[in-house]
């Protein structure tokens, strides 16, 4: 049950990283929401196994504050990838250059 309302924070973070990052121009709108949920339930099952018991206070602060870490450097991440490759596929297409 504790799993749920992880992935349910990671959700909610994933999604407020989505509207408060300022790459949401560059990745759908699913993507950041998605890597919130997954990040969270990957961390709490990772701190579960080395140890953390589920009803104390730090397995929580780790994952969701981890979680928050990994939306945000997803989010800046792959909008400067994504913001260099559309600046590349652009100059390709005004040379006349077939882009792959």
């Amino acid at each position: 049950m504790e799993l749920l309302f992880v992935v349910l924070g990671g959700a909610i973070i994933g999604l407020a990283g989505r509207y408060l990052l300022p790459n949401r121009h560059t990745h759908g709108s699913v993507l950041i929401p998605a890597v919130g949920f997954v990040s969270s339930a990957v961390l709490w099952v990772a701190l579960t196994w080395a140890g953390l018991k589920w009803d104390g206070g730090w397995i929580w602060w780790i994952t969701l504050l981890g979680t928050a870490l990994i939306v945000a450097v997803a989010d800046l991440l792959i909008g400067r990838i994504r913001a260099a490759n559309d600046e590349r596929m652009l100059h390709a297409l005004a040379k006349g250059a077939v882009a792959r």
